[in-house]
């Protein structure tokens, strides 16, 4: 049987997403930024506040963004 897909593992360094994930609290966060790094276990984005390291076993949802508007 061959493994689920990680839908993460489509996106590519560079893109802009958001991931929506689980804090230790059990609380939903969002990061909202530039992906820097993608790997089966985890996503790193760099956001306004800093990188983000998210795991896959915090990730709830996530998908890629357009560019922030132009001011």
């Amino acid at each position: 049987m061959e493994p689920p897909k990680l839908p993460w593992m489509a996106w590519s360094p560079g893109e802009r997403v958001v991931v929506r994930y689980r804090d230790d609290d059990g609380a939903p966060r969002d990061a909202l930024g530039y992906l820097r790094e993608v790997a089966p276990d985890h996503v790193t984005v760099e956001t306004k506040r800093g990188v983000v390291v998210v795991h896959a076993r915090t990730m709830i949802t996530g998908k890629k963004v357009p560019p922030p508007p132009q001011r």
